[in-house]
């Protein structure tokens, strides 16, 4: 029985854990190379408007997990006062893409940053 569980994993060409690449992140990847810097909540927003429903607890963790990567890089930390339910104060966090991030420059996201842009210049 012992050797039916001792399985090498190399003869699957298969590794422990999470692959690394996620489809939510290169998504992140996509908006992020439009909008060149924004905070978790804002890719939040766009991300749900052009991709099916995800959590946000989830772009948090694939934000966090870009920058062990270096797909995504901390631009600033911004501290804007306002009344918010915890507090008169919220720390905002900027992403921009870092030195491993590969854009693809998917269609989606393109069409949807120029009809955003379209209508900001129709306001305007």
């Amino acid at each position: 029985m012992e050797r039916y569980l001792n399985i090498d994993l190399k003869i699957f060409n298969m590794s422990r854990g999470r692959p690394i690449q996620s489809r939510i992140r290169q998504n992140i990847v996509e908006i992020l190379y439009f909008m060149k810097s924004a905070y978790g909540y804002e890719l939040y927003k766009a991300y749900v408007d052009i991709f099916p429903s995800v959590t946000m607890r989830s772009i948090y963790y694939h934000l966090k997990k870009g920058l062990s990567l270096k797909e995504f890089k901390v631009s600033k930390i911004k501290s804007e006062k306002g009344d918010y339910s915890w507090g008169q104060e919220a720390e905002k966090t900027y992403y921009s893409l870092g030195e491993n991030a590969n854009p693809h420059i998917d269609k989606k996201v393109k069409s949807y940053f120029e009809k955003k842009s379209r209508k900001a210049q129709q306001q305007n």
